[in-house]
């Protein structure tokens, strides 16, 4: 079975800004909070800790956040590497 890179890429390319999004908010609202803890002001920024789970308000992703936030990455990393390794063979050949 063969993929067609530039589908592959174009997949990418569109998942990307989307997938990126979530798992930079959860990365800043991680370290943000992780520094907070550290010089004793977590209580005032504990609000962060929601965010960081997927709780949006009314909106409560905690259940599925996580999985999402792995299959954004798993998706980005598998494409990305997939299309890295086509070029790098195609360059060979």
């Amino acid at each position: 079975m063969t993929i067609n890179p530039v589908g592959l890429r174009r997949l990418h390319k569109a998942l990307a800004p989307i997938l990126v999004l979530p798992l930079l908010l959860t990365v800043i609202t991680g370290t943000v909070y992780q520094f907070a803890h550290l010089n004793g002001k977590a209580k005032s920024v504990g609000w962060l800790m929601s965010l960081h789970r997927g709780k949006f308000g009314p909106l409560n992703l905690e259940i599925i956040y996580p999985f999402l936030n792995a299959l954004g990455l798993l998706t980005m990393a598998i494409t990305g590497i997939w299309l890295w390794w086509w070029q790098r063979s195609a360059r060979r050949s």
